[in-house]
């Protein structure tokens, strides 16, 4: 699996936090579809953290493990 940490802007993105994420904080992380790449961020530091990119296939293959 290759992922690589993002240097550039991606304030453009459009992010997503999942539906069981709560109001109050805690561990969320937030999923943004970009051209041929999924990026992953912490939304408690989603403005200044770091942000990973991976490729759209490596992508599934978690989201299908995730889902046990």
């Amino acid at each position: 699996m290759s992922m690589e940490q993002v240097t550039g802007n991606v304030d453009e993105l459009r992010w997503f936090k999942s539906s069981y994420s709560g109001s109050g904080g805690g561990d969320c992380v937030e999923v943004a579809a970009g051209h041929g790449a999924i990026y992953v961020r912490d939304s408690k530091v989603a403005g200044s953290g770091p942000v990973l990119r991976v490729g759209p296939g490596q992508w599934a293959a978690f989201v299908s493990l995730a889902r046990g």
